[in-house]
């Protein structure tokens, strides 16, 4: 079986965005984190021409037990799990994680199962009825990262976190699990703009 993550060893440790653990976001993310628009549209409007979305896993997979307790889940059942990076080119910014249960490829929703290249993001927010129904942080440290994670993780340092956030979606079928992981070369490219 494929594992769960290509990107982490485990689930991170996620927090509501009211915990005292929010006063140490760096400067300049603070916008990313609470972006109520589309995520995918801010970055590629940072990219330019230069947008491209690389999918790392999109298989059926058990996600973590945190995952299923927020969307609901058997343990034991599984989901699709999609995992992609954002990238300027070759650059990844942003890593995203997203856990879509099976009862979602009934409906008016089935086609997320077959996005291919196409971000998520860009199907869920031309969708009326998408509601934020819940938004966590959590910090990842270098222990929780996997090593080589298929390149996309090189760039970051040792030393350095990589903060993201959790969001859950109601969409007309059930809820979806978007968690999106912001790299410390998205700060950089915004700098030098």
């Amino acid at each position: 079986m494929t594992t769960r993550s290509q990107l982490f060893r485990r689930a991170p440790d996620w927090f509501h965005p009211g915990s005292s653990r929010r006063s140490r976001i760096p400067d300049g993310l603070h916008s990313w984190l609470f972006e109520t628009g589309s995520l995918t549209r801010r970055v590629r409007d940072l990219c330019g021409g230069e947008f491209r979305l690389r999918v790392l896993q999109q298989d059926w997979l058990r996600p973590f037990a945190d995952e299923s307790r927020a969307l609901r889940l058997r343990p034991s059942r599984v989901a699709l799990v999609r995992e992609v990076s954002l990238q300027c080119g070759e650059e990844p910014l942003v890593v995203a994680r997203s856990i879509i249960p099976a009862s979602i490829r009934r409906g008016a929703q089935h086609h997320l199962a077959s996005l291919g290249n196409r971000p998520l993001g860009e199907v869920l927010f031309s969708d009326p009825k998408l509601r934020r129904l819940g938004l966590e942080l959590a910090v990842v440290e270098k222990a929780e990262r996997l090593p080589g994670s298929l390149d996309v993780l090189d760039t970051v340092e040792s030393s350095e976190r990589i903060w993201g956030r959790r969001s859950l979606y109601a969409i007309a079928h059930g809820n979806l699990l978007v968690a999106e992981f912001f790299l410390p070369s998205l700060l950089k490219r915004e700098a030098s703009l």
